[in-house]
């Protein structure tokens, strides 16, 4: 059996997008040309055709994606794992509205695939603790996924 390819977002996967999120993404390194995956979580989808996220200035996404657009957000949910791809590009050198020096990037999805194998499903989503300042943690994100609204 085949699985589910869809041209953008279902209202589920929209609805887990709107706030933080851990997800990995996989970008073709400018270097050596091979697969470079990265886990991150500031990710919102913007709307169901396009996702924004925010990384450092520094990350080596950034550079990957300057030097070939296409990439792809792996995201657990829905009871379910979706392969995200489409061209991105980095739209704001720097995320106005953040202490921290962040890009921003927008991804124009083509594809959402669920990838999961056949007779199965996620019974538990991967969880996170942020392991400096929870006080100074939640307010940095606010603040970042404030500012991708904005965008």
């Amino acid at each position: 059996m085949a699985n589910q390819v869809e041209s953008s977002l279902i209202p589920a996967l929209f609805d887990v997008l709107q706030s933080e999120r851990f997800v990995t993404l996989a970008t073709v390194d400018f270097e050596t040309h091979g697969p470079n995956v990265s886990a991150i979580s500031w990710i919102l989808a913007k709307d169901e055709h396009t996702l924004l996220f925010a990384v450092d200035q520094r990350s080596r996404i950034v550079e990957n994606i300057k030097n070939n657009s296409l990439a792809v957000v792996n995201l657990i949910a829905n009871e379910s794992t979706y392969s995200i791809s489409g061209k991105a590009v980095v739209q704001e050198e720097k995320l106005e509205g953040v202490p921290l020096k962040l890009a921003l990037v927008k991804l124009a999805i083509n594809e959402v695939r669920d990838v999961m194998f056949y007779g199965s499903k996620i019974s538990s989503e991967p969880a996170y603790e942020k392991t400096y300042d929870k006080t100074a943690a939640d307010r940095l994100d606010r603040q970042v996924i404030e500012a991708m609204k904005k965008a």
